[in-house]
């Protein structure tokens, strides 16, 4: 190889180099740009992601006291419901009680047991504790205990049972009568006429435009 051919490789190897030095940094130059553009995109993201969580945060607090308020309002809708239901279902008690009490007398004396007095809404406080009779019947050897109800439960029978026990503790008065009981309803409960049969006590439902007592002819009331 002859000096001029040496010198023009060399050249040539040299241009390579710049030309690849070049190329090298180049690519550093858009390596950079492409690295500050994904930052700038990165920041700008990160605070868009920032002002949507903010945005979320703000949107589920306003939504949880919308809830808050709307439960709150709906609490205080089935409150003042259940106090007119309660308010309606003792309006049909009483309503109950003023159509059974006529017709008292009647009834037990076509069973054998004259009565003599009716009383509505009997009370009594013993030790602390109160008992209230809804209708109480007499006569010189009787005391009719009736539990009158819009509509009449198994529960309702259990709780009037309940009371015939405690009585004459609370109504001192009667120690010597006999003591019977009797449950009243408009709307009868499946089975809950058997259940209070079974039970000892007279069944008193309506009928037509009155009431009648429902147990058979052989039936015979408990006593306490």
């Amino acid at each position: 190889m002859t000096d001029q051919q040496l010198e023009r490789t060399i050249q040539e190897i040299w241009e390579m180099f710049k030309e690849t030095d070049r190329r090298f940094k180049e690519t550093d130059r858009k390596f950079k740009e492409t690295e500050r553009f994904l930052k700038e995109k990165f920041a700008k993201t990160d605070q868009k992601f920032k002002e949507t969580d903010q945005f979320l945060k703000e949107k589920f607090e306003e939504t949880d006291r919308l809830l808050e308020e709307k439960f709150r309002k709906t609490d205080e809708k089935i409150a003042e419901v259940t106090t007119a239901i309660g308010d309606l279902g003792g309006k049909w008690g009483r309503f109950v009680e003023g159509l059974l009490e006529p017709a008292v007398k009647r009834l037990f004396s076509e069973r054998g047991i004259p009565i003599e007095r009716v009383h509505r809404r009997s009370e009594s406080t013993r030790n602390g504790d109160r008992m209230e009779i809804d209708i109480l019947a007499i006569n010189g050897g009787y005391a009719v205990l009736i539990e009158a109800k819009s509509t009449l439960k198994v529960e309702d029978v259990n709780e009037h049972i309940e009371r015939l026990k405690r009585f004459k503790e609370f109504f001192p008065e009667y120690a010597g009568h006999r003591v019977i009981g009797a449950v009243a309803g408009i709307v009868l409960e499946e089975d809950v006429d058997r259940y209070a049969y079974r039970q000892g006590l007279f069944v008193i439902g309506q009928s037509g435009e009155t009431v009648q007592i429902l147990n058979d002819e052989k039936f015979q009331p408990r006593e306490w």
